[in-house]
């Protein structure tokens, strides 16, 4: 029986590299799996082991599932989408909550989350032995605590009742592993995020670098840890840290970019605006279906591109034929339709259809309105490999739009500077050139969902406000269930983990 297969692949075959990746902020040579005790011998070792630990972040496990993608088909925003209602079970699952412990995208985003805990758990582990120089063992240290810390955070939103491993374990160990309380999760997170702090840089060289931590990430990262806690004012200080003055350049060298076009420029990698990043290349050539995790492309753009698409008329966009997931909603085409953002969020296909100038394959629940800002053309597929699995566009994870955002609900919610929230609203609006509104949490509400669509926010922000239940029940999002996910059936067989009580355990 494959018990545990999942989480502890990396602890059964005592392999900290499993074909180390090749991200756009490095150019490792993959060495291929390694055995721990011949391994960590030095800082290019300790290095490899490191990349392994980002390689998580944006990657797939078996299929095209990841916290990106996932989250986009359970919202109100979106459907699924796709071929047919099994054209990809276990998103479809989530996107009509039918989800149960066997079927659905929690066994991809556990898969991923404790795989990332346990390559940063070897990594920390590891670190102190390792021949190099005390700056450099005390940087990696720092980010392999931001990634642990990055993995717990969306796994205790998504699961809630969940392990807690601070240190690697045998794979005996693993069969008297218990579930620990949640507050014992989020204190390590803080933990882990609060060394981090100090041990990253406050830059780094992007043509080299972009993608790992900074201290404006932990900083922002630790913020949405307290403003998910309800420490408004704990989170308001760490967002203002990041911050800096709305509208101007932070502490840090973030700022806004003045076009909010130029946010889904696939070449503006590393821009002002990005904190943190999912790193997408082209580079590996990807064309191995037997190993679709092995893919370092951005698969959300293949994903959701129109099936089939053909342009008729060539005053039409050229868009890339894609699988027509994540299909933009009616209700949000209708709410969002006059905003300054809409032409680059919401691509009207019908209506270019409706013109002559285009022609696509309906796909599974097609609205006619397509995700605009992964959308790509013709011209940003990759030359090599399997064009549709290497385009290049990265995934902003934080980004400087979002956090003001977020020290606005911070500030509101607290009732700390309802002066500041104001300006921090009206800077996010002024950059597409809307007026001032009175800033209140319905209106931050609202500007969160028309800056950030399709960004993989919009669950995490249901949730945390109590507002899921409303926005969802036309999904078939039942209260006092669907708020977590439920515990994969595969990691129960054999072990002390319970099911959550919404799904018929008993924690």
């Amino acid at each position: 029986m494959k018990t545990k297969y999942y989480i502890y692949t990396l602890i059964f075959a005592i392999s900290i590299v499993l074909g180390a990746c090749s991200k756009s902020f490095l150019d490792v040579e993959p060495k291929g799996s390694q055995l721990e005790e011949n391994f960590y011998q030095n800082a290019d070792d300790a290095f490899e082991g490191l990349v392994a630990i980002y390689d998580q972040i944006g990657g797939t496990s078996n299929g095209y599932i990841n916290k990106f993608t996932a989250s986009l088909a359970a919202v109100d925003d979106h459907y699924a989408g796709g071929g047919g209602p099994t054209d990809q079970v276990n998103i479809q699952a989530w996107s009509d909550y039918s989800l149960d412990p066997a079927v659905g995208p929690h066994i991809d985003l556990w898969a991923r989350g404790f795989s990332g805990v346990f390559r940063a758990n070897v990594l920390i582990s590891k670190l102190p032995d390792i021949p190099m120089e005390d700056d450099l063992r005390k940087r990696y240290m720092a980010e392999s605590k931001f990634l642990r810390a990055y993995f717990y955070f969306d796994l205790v939103r998504w699961f809630e009742n969940i392990p807690l491993f601070e240190n690697p374990i045998s794979g005996n160990e693993i069969y008297e592993v218990t579930q620990a309380p949640p507050a014992d999760v989020f204190n390590l997170i803080i933990e882990d995020l609060t060394i981090a702090i100090d041990g990253l840089p406050v830059a780094v060289p992007v043509a080299s670098q972009d993608g790992r931590a900074t201290v404006a990430a932990a900083k922002a990262l630790l913020a949405k840890v307290y403003l998910n806690r309800g420490d408004y004012a704990m989170a308001a200080q760490l967002f203002q840290d990041v911050n800096g003055e709305p509208g101007g350049t932070s502490q840090y060298g973030n700022k806004l970019l003045s076009n909010f076009d130029d946010l889904w420029v696939f070449e503006n990698k590393g821009n002002s605006e990005s904190i943190f990043s999912v790193k997408a290349t082209s580079k590996k050539n990807w064309d191995d279906w037997g190993c679709i995790a092995c893919a370092e492309g951005n698969w959300l753009n293949t994903m959701s591109g129109p099936r089939n698409y053909n342009r008729l008329d060539t005053t039409a966009p050229d868009y890339f034929s894609g699988w027509s997931f994540f299909v933009v909603t009616p209700e949000l085409e209708s709410v969002m339709n006059g905003d300054p953002r809409y032409n680059k969020s919401i691509v009207n296909l019908q209506l270019l259809e409706d013109e002559g100038k285009v022609e696509y394959e309906k796909g599974f629940m097609n609205t006619g309105f397509f995700l605009g800002k992964f959308l790509p053309l013709q011209s940003d597929a990759s030359t090599g490999g399997v064009d549709f699995g290497n385009f290049e566009q990265d995934m902003y994870d934080i980004r400087l739009a979002d956090t003001y955002l977020l020290e606005a609900e911070a500030l509101i919610m607290g009732g700390i500077n309802q002066g500041r929230a104001q300006a921090l609203l009206d800077a996010v609006r002024n950059r597409v050139g809307l007026a001032s509104v009175p800033v209140t949490m319905d209106a931050i509400k609202f500007e969160r969902r028309m800056e950030l669509v399709g960004e993989g926010h919009r669950w995490f922000d249901l949730i945390r406000w109590g507002d899921a239940a409303d926005a969802l029940a036309f999904k078939g999002f039942v209260k006092g269930k669907h708020e977590v996910l439920p515990i994969p059936l595969l990691e129960l067989d054999n072990t002390l983990l319970e099911q959550n009580t919404e799904y018929g355990g008993g924690i």
